[in-house]
């Protein structure tokens, strides 16, 4: 009987794989599944073909993520640009509002002038 070596590399569906081998190739039904395997013996891969199975599949999941992230960076560059024109015209807007009130500060500055130099708004005595 073989004896098998846990460690990083070993991944769980080795570990079933391995678990149902007796004597060389020779399966025999795992616990979780009862039926009998036939007279045949199954193509049983490799610990290189498991672990390439095992990169393949995780390497779809890695460029799935890829994707969502790139997708996630698209909307955020997007939204950013949004922010960055709402800024601009909220300061534009501010420095509109900040001339009107540098010109309404002037025209009060003449109206009081105005209304001295005329004598109004003294009081009578």
């Amino acid at each position: 009987m073989k004896i098998l070596a846990e460690g990083p590399i070993t991944t769980h569906k080795y570990i079933e794989w391995w678990g149902r081998m007796i004597n060389d190739n020779i399966s025999r039904p795992s616990q979780g599944n009862n039926q009998t395997t036939g007279k045949h013996p199954r193509d049983v891969p490799s610990e290189l073909e498991i672990i390439m199975q095992d990169f393949e599949r995780r390497n779809l999941e890695l460029e799935k993520k890829i994707e969502q992230m790139e997708e996630e960076k698209m909307n955020l560059r997007v939204d950013m640009d949004v922010h960055k024109l709402e800024t601009e015209k909220l300061r534009n807007r501010k420095n509109e509002i900040e001339g009107d009130l540098d010109s309404l500060k002037t025209d009060y500055k003449k109206l009081r002038f105005s209304m001295r130099t005329a004598g109004l708004g003294k009081t009578s005595e």
